[in-house]
């Protein structure tokens, strides 16, 4: 069958979830909400936009089974994985380049110019993936967020057809979002393990926990003061501090109600309705 190969005397399925798949589901809002954005913002979405979201997707998926290789050839995973993370790694590729033909065929393949600064940052993860030093990157996950949030202009630019210089305050304003996002949620991973004093807080009590989420709370802080100031001077849209405004709100209430002893994947899954919610505000506000 295609969908296996034979390893040894056993055969083995092609399609494996943690291989073919990207297993840190969180990540995902990162790339889905500044394509959304971007789509949104132009009003259109045509042949080119089309073809931009699937190369897109097959780039971002592409990181995955780069990732599992680079952990077979360094011990990390059984060599059984190989030909599976070569697979996908293949099928992505494919996808991507095609999509790639699309778009310089429809005449917007310096779009593809968006993507030089993801080589490096691509090629750093996976340095850190064989040095088993891939987790708890918060630097490293900011910048990554930053070249995903190319995504933002680079829909843009296709829907309206041509280049816009609106496309980089989209650009801006999605990573000023993810890295606050990221920022905020090592807070709250951090928080698990903080147990509080007896309720009601102290004031120390209280003075550690901001102390605790002093930097996600001056990241959103910053980024509401910025869209206040670029709606208020006209530069964009007057409703843009919206959603800067609910992520500044989690935040507070965040720093105030410790995530003591919360499961990873709840505070996950709660970022992740706050990134759904600031996506979807953020797209009703450019269009006021």
């Amino acid at each position: 069958m295609i969908w296996e190969y034979n390893h040894g005397v056993n055969k083995q399925p092609l399609f494996n979830r943690q291989i073919a798949l990207p297993q840190d589901h969180g990540s995902w809002v990162f790339i889905f909400s500044p394509l959304l954005i971007g789509i949104f913002a132009s009003g259109s979405f045509n042949y080119a936009s089309l073809a931009l979201t699937v190369a897109a997707l097959a780039a971002f998926f592409i990181r995955q089974p780069s990732a599992m290789m680079v952990k077979a050839y360094a011990g990390r995973r059984p060599r059984g994985d190989l030909p599976v993370a070569r697979f996908w790694f293949v099928v992505y590729g494919v996808i991507a380049l095609l999509a790639l033909a699309e778009l310089f065929y429809l005449k917007q393949g310096y779009i593809a110019l968006l993507a030089v600064p993801g080589i490096p940052v691509f090629a750093w993860h996976l340095y850190l993936v064989s040095k088993r030093a891939e987790r708890r990157q918060a630097g490293v996950e900011v910048i990554a967020t930053g070249v995903l949030s190319l995504v933002a202009p680079a829909a843009f630019w296709v829907g309206r057809g041509g280049y816009d210089s609106l496309g980089w305050w989209l650009w801006a304003l999605t990573w000023l979002q993810s890295a606050a996002s990221i920022v905020y949620a090592y807070v709250r991973l951090e928080q698990r393990e903080h147990v509080p004093q007896a309720a009601p807080a102290s004031s120390q009590e209280r003075s550690e926990r901001w102390k605790m989420g002093r930097r996600a709370f001056v990241y959103t802080s910053f980024n509401l003061a910025v869209s206040v100031m670029l709606g208020w001077s006209q530069l964009l849209p007057q409703w843009i501090f919206l959603p800067f405004l609910l992520q500044w709100l989690e935040t507070v209430w965040g720093i105030q109600n410790p995530a003591t002893y919360w499961k990873p994947t709840r505070i996950g899954i709660r970022q992740l309705i706050v990134s759904t919610l600031w996506t979807i505000l953020f797209i009703v506000a450019w269009r006021l």
